[in-house]
């Protein structure tokens, strides 16, 4: 069964889209944690980061040349951001399809709550 960002990936339900190419797709997330919150997403599903391999190297790499476009064209390259990619459950991963969170636009505090 296809995860809801395949079917992102697939255009098949709306999402806003603001990056799309063979490899990845970026669109802004529906529930927002900073100003600017965009997911990078493989195109090809990859549930976890523990499932990565070899192959996908070139894409994982695409992701972050993709995130500092991103991040120009929203303005909050020169202040700074922030890149996440959760891994599971206890990593705090909802969807089941390897992605990366691009948040930035406002001071974004501590990585973790101590």
């Amino acid at each position: 069964m296809p995860t809801l960002f395949e079917k992102i990936v697939a255009r098949e339900i709306p999402a806003d889209i603001v990056h799309q190419d063979d490899r990845v797709t970026a669109f802004r997330d529906i529930q927002p944690r900073a100003p600017v919150h965009v997911l990078i997403v493989p195109n090809k599903p990859i549930p976890t980061a523990n499932d990565v391999v070899a192959a996908d190297e070139a894409t994982l790499g695409h992701m972050f040349t993709v995130a500092r476009d991103i991040a120009r064209q929203e303005g909050i390259a020169a202040d700074g951001y922030r890149l996440i990619v959760n891994c599971n459950e206890h990593g705090g991963q909802e969807v089941f399809h390897l992605h990366m969170h691009l948040v930035g636009g406002a001071p974004l505090g501590p990585m973790l709550r101590g």
